[in-house]
């Protein structure tokens, strides 16, 4: 059942009685739900909005069948706006948040000494079956950009890397063998969810990604023909952006 938490959201779903109707539905048994952040702030680059944790929970909190929220996030040791997002994130989710430290590795590309042929150092930027079909001339053209960089004396690129696919497909299943739910709501669209996600609908419950067009792995698709459903995150752009970015202003 839909009670508004804040007067914003009772606004909004005057406007937008359809969209509360559909997730009302969607929510209509005992629900849980997971938050994959390191996935899902990236698709801002598509939508050209941005998800807000703290409006998205209280838009959450608003339905009473949604028993638990858990938020995935990982945190920039040392830097003060990560450290300060953590902090914001704890506040908004509680004990629901869950943080581990995001990885930094250096990714070398110093080509001087390798053939200007060689696809050495380009294996770890570009995925095998796409190296293997470029031309001789695209490799040595690409070689020949990072050596460019080397000349100003750029050796490395960083890379960070935070990835919690294991701990909320453990988290889904614990669920889902402790019946703590009928309805499993994921925030995500890596394909690395393909099996528990299988299990899940296997046990006869329910499955929402709750995602943005074109942000859905191929493996995740292919479950819909098993009852796996697909909510476009767009529907409710104005419950869950930023506020700045609200295509309706109340």
């Amino acid at each position: 059942m839909f009670q508004a938490k804040t007067q914003k959201i009772e606004a909004l779903a005057k406007v937008y009685s359809d969209r509360i109707e559909e997730l009302d539905l969607i929510f209509n048994a005992p629900t849980n739900v997971y938050i994959d952040y390191a996935n899902v702030r990236p698709w801002s680059e598509k939508l050209k909005w941005h998800v807000d944790p703290k409006r998205l929970k209280q838009l959450l909190d608003s339905f009473s069948n949604i028993k638990s929220v858990k938020f995935y996030a990982g945190e920039l040791k040392g830097d003060e706006q990560s450290e300060e997002a953590i902090k914001d994130y704890t506040r908004i989710f509680k004990d629901g948040l869950k943080t581990k430290p995001v990885k930094i590795m250096q990714l070398p590309i110093n080509v001087s000494s390798i053939p200007p042929n060689d696809p050495a150092i380009l294996k770890d930027f570009i995925r095998r079956p796409l190296l293997e079909k470029l031309t001789i001339e695209t490799i040595q053209s690409l070689n020949a950009e990072l050596g460019k960089l080397n000349q100003q004396d750029i050796y490395s690129l960083e890379d960070r890397k935070c990835n919690f696919d294991v701990e909320i497909g453990t988290d889904m299943s614990l669920d889902l063998e402790r019946n703590n739910a009928e309805v499993f709501i994921l925030w995500s669209g890596d394909s690395d969810f393909a099996d528990p996600i299988s299990k899940i609908l296997d046990a006869d419950k329910r499955v929402y990604l709750f995602a943005t067009a074109r942000r859905v792995a191929t493996e995740l698709n292919a479950l819909t023909t098993k009852g796996l459903a697909i909510f476009d995150i767009q529907k409710i752009t104005d419950f869950i952006c930023w506020p700045r970015e609200m295509p309706l202003k109340i």
